[in-house]
Protein backbone atom coordinates (compact mmCIF):
# COMPACT_ATOMS: atom_id res chain seq x y z
CA UNK A 1 0.00 0.00 0.00
CA UNK A 2 1.41 3.39 -1.03
CA UNK A 3 1.58 6.08 1.63
CA UNK A 4 -1.17 8.65 1.24
CA UNK A 5 -0.10 12.24 0.42
CA UNK A 6 -1.07 15.22 2.52
CA UNK A 7 -4.73 16.14 2.10
CA UNK A 8 -4.40 19.50 0.36
CA UNK A 9 -7.85 20.82 1.25
CA UNK A 10 -7.58 19.99 4.94
CA UNK A 11 -4.03 21.36 5.12
CA UNK A 12 -5.26 24.63 3.60
CA UNK A 13 -8.23 24.72 5.95
CA UNK A 14 -5.94 24.07 8.92
CA UNK A 15 -4.25 27.37 8.10
CA UNK A 16 -7.31 29.48 7.27
CA UNK A 17 -10.71 27.95 8.09
CA UNK A 18 -11.02 29.30 11.62
CA UNK A 19 -8.86 32.41 11.24
CA UNK A 20 -10.20 34.00 8.04
CA UNK A 21 -12.94 36.56 8.74
CA UNK A 22 -15.14 35.34 5.90
CA UNK A 23 -15.41 31.62 5.08
CA UNK A 24 -16.70 31.92 1.52
CA UNK A 25 -15.76 28.44 0.35
CA UNK A 26 -17.74 26.30 2.81
CA UNK A 27 -18.88 23.00 1.32
CA UNK A 28 -21.75 22.44 3.75
CA UNK A 29 -25.18 23.97 4.01
CA UNK A 30 -26.17 26.22 6.93
CA UNK A 31 -26.01 24.32 10.20
CA UNK A 32 -28.37 24.58 13.17
CA UNK A 33 -28.13 24.73 16.93
CA UNK A 34 -28.73 21.67 19.07
CA UNK A 35 -31.98 23.19 20.35
CA UNK A 36 -33.26 23.61 16.76
CA UNK A 37 -32.52 20.00 15.89
CA UNK A 38 -34.02 18.61 19.10
CA UNK A 39 -37.17 20.63 18.43
CA UNK A 40 -37.65 18.45 15.33
CA UNK A 41 -37.52 15.18 17.28
CA UNK A 42 -40.60 12.99 17.58
CA UNK A 43 -41.52 11.79 21.11
CA UNK A 44 -39.71 8.47 20.68
CA UNK A 45 -36.43 10.08 19.64
CA UNK A 46 -36.68 12.81 22.28
CA UNK A 47 -37.10 10.10 24.91
CA UNK A 48 -34.10 8.25 23.46
CA UNK A 49 -32.03 11.43 23.68
CA UNK A 50 -33.04 12.26 27.24
CA UNK A 51 -32.36 8.71 28.45
CA UNK A 52 -29.30 7.90 26.35
CA UNK A 53 -26.71 5.60 27.90
CA UNK A 54 -23.16 6.38 26.81
CA UNK A 55 -21.96 2.87 26.15
CA UNK A 56 -20.67 1.27 22.98
CA UNK A 57 -23.01 1.11 19.99
CA UNK A 58 -23.38 -1.45 17.20
CA UNK A 59 -20.63 -1.44 14.56
CA UNK A 60 -23.19 -1.37 11.74
CA UNK A 61 -24.89 1.61 13.39
CA UNK A 62 -27.91 2.17 15.59
CA UNK A 63 -30.75 -0.02 14.20
CA UNK A 64 -33.28 2.81 14.38
CA UNK A 65 -30.88 5.14 12.55
CA UNK A 66 -30.30 2.54 9.83
CA UNK A 67 -34.06 2.08 9.51
CA UNK A 68 -34.48 5.84 9.02
CA UNK A 69 -31.66 5.91 6.44
CA UNK A 70 -33.15 2.97 4.55
CA UNK A 71 -36.30 5.04 4.12
CA UNK A 72 -34.33 7.32 1.79
CA UNK A 73 -33.96 4.50 -0.75
CA UNK A 74 -36.46 2.65 -2.92
CA UNK A 75 -34.86 -0.79 -2.78
CA UNK A 76 -32.55 -0.83 0.25
CA UNK A 77 -33.59 -1.80 3.74
CA UNK A 78 -31.95 -1.34 7.13
CA UNK A 79 -29.76 -4.42 6.70
CA UNK A 80 -28.28 -2.82 3.58
CA UNK A 81 -26.95 0.20 5.54
CA UNK A 82 -23.71 0.56 7.49
CA UNK A 83 -22.81 3.79 9.28
CA UNK A 84 -19.41 5.43 9.54
CA UNK A 85 -17.64 8.35 11.19
CA UNK A 86 -18.46 10.77 8.38
CA UNK A 87 -18.28 10.09 4.65
CA UNK A 88 -14.48 10.04 4.66
CA UNK A 89 -14.30 6.82 6.69
CA UNK A 90 -16.85 5.16 4.42
CA UNK A 91 -14.96 6.15 1.27
CA UNK A 92 -11.61 5.04 2.67
CA UNK A 93 -12.79 1.65 3.92
CA UNK A 94 -14.87 0.90 0.82
CA UNK A 95 -11.83 1.39 -1.43
CA UNK A 96 -9.68 -0.78 0.83
CA UNK A 97 -12.28 -3.55 0.80
CA UNK A 98 -12.94 -3.39 -2.94
CA UNK A 99 -9.47 -2.86 -4.38
CA UNK A 100 -6.17 -4.74 -4.33
CA UNK A 101 -2.84 -4.53 -6.15
CA UNK A 102 -4.06 -6.49 -9.18
CA UNK A 103 -7.19 -4.39 -9.64
CA UNK A 104 -8.04 -1.23 -11.57
CA UNK A 105 -10.38 1.66 -10.80
CA UNK A 106 -11.84 4.56 -12.77
CA UNK A 107 -12.35 7.91 -11.03
CA UNK A 108 -13.95 11.11 -12.30
CA UNK A 109 -12.09 14.42 -12.05
CA UNK A 110 -12.10 17.02 -10.62
CA UNK A 111 -12.98 15.51 -7.29
CA UNK A 112 -12.63 15.43 -3.53
CA UNK A 113 -8.99 14.44 -3.18
CA UNK A 114 -9.39 11.13 -1.36
CA UNK A 115 -11.68 9.88 -4.14
CA UNK A 116 -8.52 9.38 -6.18
CA UNK A 117 -5.64 9.25 -3.69
CA UNK A 118 -7.07 6.33 -1.72
CA UNK A 119 -7.59 4.15 -4.84
CA UNK A 120 -4.16 5.24 -6.14
CA UNK A 121 -2.59 3.94 -2.94
CA UNK A 122 -4.11 0.52 -3.67
CA UNK A 123 -4.04 -0.13 -7.42
CA UNK A 124 -3.86 1.36 -10.90
CA UNK A 125 -6.38 4.13 -11.51
CA UNK A 126 -7.58 5.86 -14.68
CA UNK A 127 -9.12 9.31 -14.54
CA UNK A 128 -12.00 10.50 -16.71
CA UNK A 129 -12.40 14.28 -16.71
CA UNK A 130 -15.67 16.15 -16.68
CA UNK A 131 -15.61 18.64 -19.58
CA UNK A 132 -15.63 22.30 -18.41
CA UNK A 133 -16.36 23.42 -21.98
CA UNK A 134 -19.68 21.52 -21.92
CA UNK A 135 -20.93 22.47 -18.46
CA UNK A 136 -18.86 19.70 -16.87
CA UNK A 137 -20.46 16.97 -18.96
CA UNK A 138 -19.47 13.31 -18.57
CA UNK A 139 -18.48 11.47 -21.76
CA UNK A 140 -19.80 7.93 -21.26
CA UNK A 141 -17.91 6.69 -24.31
CA UNK A 142 -14.64 7.93 -22.81
CA UNK A 143 -15.47 6.31 -19.50
CA UNK A 144 -16.37 3.02 -21.17
CA UNK A 145 -13.09 3.08 -23.11
CA UNK A 146 -11.21 3.46 -19.82
CA UNK A 147 -12.60 0.19 -18.42
CA UNK A 148 -10.39 -2.89 -18.30
CA UNK A 149 -11.02 -6.57 -17.60
CA UNK A 150 -9.70 -6.03 -14.07
CA UNK A 151 -11.68 -2.84 -13.36
CA UNK A 152 -13.41 -3.31 -10.01
CA UNK A 153 -14.70 0.19 -9.18
CA UNK A 154 -16.01 3.24 -11.00
CA UNK A 155 -16.13 6.19 -8.58
CA UNK A 156 -18.38 9.19 -9.28
CA UNK A 157 -19.75 12.19 -7.39
CA UNK A 158 -22.96 14.06 -8.29
CA UNK A 159 -23.88 16.78 -7.51
CA UNK A 160 -20.16 17.21 -8.00
CA UNK A 161 -17.68 18.77 -5.63
CA UNK A 162 -16.24 21.24 -6.63
CA UNK A 163 -18.16 22.00 -9.83
CA UNK A 164 -21.80 21.61 -8.74
CA UNK A 165 -22.49 19.60 -11.91
CA UNK A 166 -25.34 17.09 -12.22
CA UNK A 167 -25.43 14.82 -15.27
CA UNK A 168 -28.64 13.65 -16.95
CA UNK A 169 -30.44 10.87 -15.12
CA UNK A 170 -30.48 8.75 -18.29
CA UNK A 171 -26.68 8.91 -18.42
CA UNK A 172 -26.41 7.91 -14.78
CA UNK A 173 -28.74 4.95 -15.29
CA UNK A 174 -26.71 3.92 -18.33
CA UNK A 175 -23.51 4.19 -16.29
CA UNK A 176 -24.96 1.81 -13.70
CA UNK A 177 -25.90 -0.60 -16.51
CA UNK A 178 -22.39 -0.43 -17.98
CA UNK A 179 -20.92 -1.28 -14.58
CA UNK A 180 -23.41 -4.11 -14.03
CA UNK A 181 -22.68 -5.63 -17.43
CA UNK A 182 -19.01 -5.92 -16.45
CA UNK A 183 -19.41 -6.87 -12.78
CA UNK A 184 -18.04 -3.50 -11.63
CA UNK A 185 -19.04 -1.74 -8.42
CA UNK A 186 -20.40 1.75 -9.00
CA UNK A 187 -19.29 3.83 -6.03
CA UNK A 188 -21.48 6.93 -5.95
CA UNK A 189 -20.73 9.86 -3.65
CA UNK A 190 -24.21 11.36 -3.15
CA UNK A 191 -23.50 13.73 -0.25
CA UNK A 192 -25.12 16.74 -1.98
CA UNK A 193 -28.28 14.92 -3.01
CA UNK A 194 -31.36 16.96 -2.12
CA UNK A 195 -29.84 20.34 -2.95
CA UNK A 196 -30.51 20.29 -6.71
CA UNK A 197 -31.70 23.67 -8.02
CA UNK A 198 -34.32 21.77 -10.01
CA UNK A 199 -35.54 18.89 -7.81
CA UNK A 200 -36.54 17.00 -10.95
CA UNK A 201 -32.83 16.64 -11.75
CA UNK A 202 -32.08 14.58 -8.64
CA UNK A 203 -30.33 11.43 -9.82
CA UNK A 204 -31.35 7.89 -8.89
CA UNK A 205 -29.23 6.46 -6.10
CA UNK A 206 -26.67 3.81 -7.00
CA UNK A 207 -27.90 1.43 -4.31
CA UNK A 208 -31.34 1.46 -5.93
CA UNK A 209 -30.01 0.89 -9.45
CA UNK A 210 -27.76 -2.07 -8.77
CA UNK A 211 -26.98 -4.66 -6.13
CA UNK A 212 -23.32 -3.83 -6.76
CA UNK A 213 -23.90 -0.09 -6.35
CA UNK A 214 -22.63 1.70 -3.25
CA UNK A 215 -24.34 4.95 -2.25
CA UNK A 216 -22.23 7.11 0.04
CA UNK A 217 -23.98 9.83 2.02
CA UNK A 218 -23.56 11.85 5.20
CA UNK A 219 -25.31 14.31 7.50
CA UNK A 220 -22.59 16.91 6.83
CA UNK A 221 -23.38 18.48 3.47
CA UNK A 222 -27.03 18.72 2.36
CA UNK A 223 -28.30 18.60 5.95
CA UNK A 224 -25.61 20.98 7.20
CA UNK A 225 -24.71 18.89 10.27
CA UNK A 226 -21.00 18.06 9.92
CA UNK A 227 -20.47 18.14 13.67
CA UNK A 228 -22.43 14.91 14.01
CA UNK A 229 -19.76 12.99 12.04
CA UNK A 230 -22.28 10.43 10.79
CA UNK A 231 -22.01 9.01 7.29
CA UNK A 232 -23.21 5.79 5.72
CA UNK A 233 -23.04 3.45 2.77
CA UNK A 234 -26.14 1.76 1.40
CA UNK A 235 -25.41 -1.37 -0.64
CA UNK A 236 -27.57 -4.42 -1.30
CA UNK A 237 -24.55 -6.76 -1.53
CA UNK A 238 -24.74 -8.28 1.96
CA UNK A 239 -21.38 -10.05 1.68
CA UNK A 240 -19.71 -6.74 0.86
CA UNK A 241 -21.54 -5.04 3.71
CA UNK A 242 -20.08 -7.65 6.08
CA UNK A 243 -16.57 -6.94 4.79
CA UNK A 244 -17.12 -3.24 5.42
CA UNK A 245 -18.11 -3.99 9.01
CA UNK A 246 -14.94 -6.03 9.56
CA UNK A 247 -12.86 -3.21 8.10
CA UNK A 248 -14.52 -0.74 10.48
CA UNK A 249 -13.31 -2.87 13.41
CA UNK A 250 -9.86 -1.45 12.67
CA UNK A 251 -10.93 2.19 12.63
CA UNK A 252 -13.76 3.72 14.68
CA UNK A 253 -15.33 0.38 15.73
CA UNK A 254 -18.63 2.18 16.33
CA UNK A 255 -20.13 5.63 16.09
CA UNK A 256 -20.78 8.04 18.96
CA UNK A 257 -24.13 7.23 20.58
CA UNK A 258 -25.26 10.89 20.91
CA UNK A 259 -24.46 11.54 17.24
CA UNK A 260 -26.49 8.51 16.16
CA UNK A 261 -29.62 9.71 17.97
CA UNK A 262 -29.19 13.25 16.62
CA UNK A 263 -28.60 11.90 13.11
CA UNK A 264 -31.76 9.83 13.42
CA UNK A 265 -33.72 12.99 14.28
CA UNK A 266 -32.18 14.81 11.31
CA UNK A 267 -32.86 12.01 8.83
CA UNK A 268 -36.50 11.81 9.89
CA UNK A 269 -36.78 15.61 9.56
CA UNK A 270 -34.85 15.60 6.29
CA UNK A 271 -37.52 17.26 4.16
CA UNK A 272 -37.97 20.44 6.23
CA UNK A 273 -34.21 20.72 6.75
CA UNK A 274 -33.54 20.37 3.02
CA UNK A 275 -36.32 22.82 2.19
CA UNK A 276 -34.73 25.36 4.52
CA UNK A 277 -31.28 24.84 2.98
CA UNK A 278 -32.57 25.02 -0.59
CA UNK A 279 -34.30 28.28 0.31
CA UNK A 280 -31.04 29.71 1.67
CA UNK A 281 -29.22 28.80 -1.56
CA UNK A 282 -32.06 30.21 -3.69
CA UNK A 283 -31.91 33.48 -1.74
CA UNK A 284 -28.13 33.63 -2.05
CA UNK A 285 -27.85 32.93 -5.77
CA UNK A 286 -29.03 36.41 -6.92
CA UNK A 287 -26.36 37.95 -4.69
CA UNK A 288 -23.66 35.85 -6.33
CA UNK A 289 -25.11 36.46 -9.81
CA UNK A 290 -25.01 40.22 -9.18
CA UNK A 291 -21.50 40.09 -7.72
CA UNK A 292 -19.99 38.24 -10.65
CA UNK A 293 -21.89 40.41 -13.14
CA UNK A 294 -20.19 43.47 -11.59
CA UNK A 295 -16.78 41.91 -12.23
CA UNK A 296 -17.46 40.04 -15.46
CA UNK A 297 -14.06 41.04 -16.85
CA UNK A 298 -12.38 39.06 -14.07
CA UNK A 299 -14.60 36.00 -13.77
CA UNK A 300 -16.67 33.47 -15.69
CA UNK A 301 -19.55 32.46 -13.44
CA UNK A 302 -22.02 29.61 -13.68
CA UNK A 303 -24.43 28.71 -10.91
CA UNK A 304 -24.25 25.05 -9.86
CA UNK A 305 -26.82 22.46 -10.93
CA UNK A 306 -26.88 21.12 -7.40
CA UNK A 307 -25.13 21.19 -4.07
CA UNK A 308 -23.89 24.36 -2.40
CA UNK A 309 -20.54 24.94 -4.09
CA UNK A 310 -19.60 26.40 -7.48
CA UNK A 311 -16.35 26.53 -9.44
CA UNK A 312 -15.98 29.89 -11.24
CA UNK A 313 -13.13 30.73 -13.57
CA UNK A 314 -10.66 33.51 -12.71
CA UNK A 315 -9.43 35.53 -15.71
CA UNK A 316 -6.82 37.75 -14.03
CA UNK A 317 -3.25 37.75 -15.29
CA UNK A 318 -1.80 37.04 -11.83
CA UNK A 319 -3.35 33.56 -11.75
CA UNK A 320 -5.84 32.02 -9.37
CA UNK A 321 -3.30 30.89 -6.76
CA UNK A 322 -1.92 34.39 -6.18
CA UNK A 323 -5.45 35.78 -6.35
CA UNK A 324 -6.79 33.48 -3.60
CA UNK A 325 -3.72 34.02 -1.41
CA UNK A 326 -3.98 37.80 -1.69
CA UNK A 327 -7.70 37.76 -1.00
CA UNK A 328 -7.45 35.81 2.24
CA UNK A 329 -4.30 37.53 3.51
CA UNK A 330 -5.42 41.07 2.72
CA UNK A 331 -9.22 40.92 2.96
CA UNK A 332 -9.80 37.85 5.13
CA UNK A 333 -12.00 36.17 2.49
CA UNK A 334 -11.33 32.46 2.11
CA UNK A 335 -11.70 30.68 -1.26
CA UNK A 336 -10.11 27.43 -2.45
CA UNK A 337 -7.84 27.73 -5.51
CA UNK A 338 -7.66 25.18 -8.31
CA UNK A 339 -4.49 23.54 -6.95
CA UNK A 340 -6.58 22.07 -4.12
CA UNK A 341 -8.52 20.09 -6.74
CA UNK A 342 -5.59 19.16 -8.96
CA UNK A 343 -5.41 15.57 -10.13
CA UNK A 344 -2.64 13.08 -10.81
CA UNK A 345 -4.97 11.31 -13.25
CA UNK A 346 -6.03 13.96 -15.76
CA UNK A 347 -5.36 17.60 -16.54
CA UNK A 348 -7.67 19.80 -14.48
CA UNK A 349 -8.38 23.52 -14.94
CA UNK A 350 -5.77 25.70 -13.23
CA UNK A 351 -7.84 28.89 -13.31
CA UNK A 352 -10.80 27.98 -11.08
CA UNK A 353 -11.72 28.46 -7.44
CA UNK A 354 -14.39 26.96 -5.22
CA UNK A 355 -16.96 29.23 -3.65
CA UNK A 356 -19.70 28.23 -1.20
CA UNK A 357 -23.35 29.24 -1.54
CA UNK A 358 -25.00 27.44 1.36
CA UNK A 359 -24.44 29.71 4.36
CA UNK A 360 -26.78 32.48 5.48
CA UNK A 361 -25.93 36.14 4.85
CA UNK A 362 -22.98 36.02 2.44
CA UNK A 363 -23.32 39.79 1.88
CA UNK A 364 -20.53 40.85 4.30
CA UNK A 365 -18.11 38.41 2.66
CA UNK A 366 -19.09 39.56 -0.83
CA UNK A 367 -18.74 43.20 0.24
CA UNK A 368 -15.23 42.55 1.56
CA UNK A 369 -14.44 40.64 -1.64
CA UNK A 370 -15.72 43.51 -3.81
CA UNK A 371 -13.85 46.14 -1.82
CA UNK A 372 -10.60 44.24 -2.22
CA UNK A 373 -11.15 43.83 -5.96
CA UNK A 374 -11.86 47.53 -6.43
CA UNK A 375 -8.72 48.44 -4.52
CA UNK A 376 -6.58 46.02 -6.48
CA UNK A 377 -7.99 46.19 -10.00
Amino acid sequence: MTRLPDFRLETYFSRWEFTARHHLTASDAQTMAMSELLALADPEDRHAWDNLALGYTETFGDPALREAIAGLYERADADDVICFGGAQEGLNLAMQVLLGPQDHAVVLTPNYQSAETVPLSLCEVTGVALDPGRDWALDLDELTAALRPNTRVVSVNFPNNPTGAVIDAADFVRLAEICDERGIHLFSDEVYRGLERDPARALPQAADLSERGLSLNVTSKSLGLPGLRIGWIACRDRELRGRLERAKHYTTICNAAPSEVLARIAIKAREPILARNRAIIAANLPLFDEFFARFDGLFEWRAPDGGCVAYPRYLGADGVEAFCTGLVEEAGVLLLPASIFGSELTPTPADRFRIGLGRRDPAPALDAFAGWLKGRY
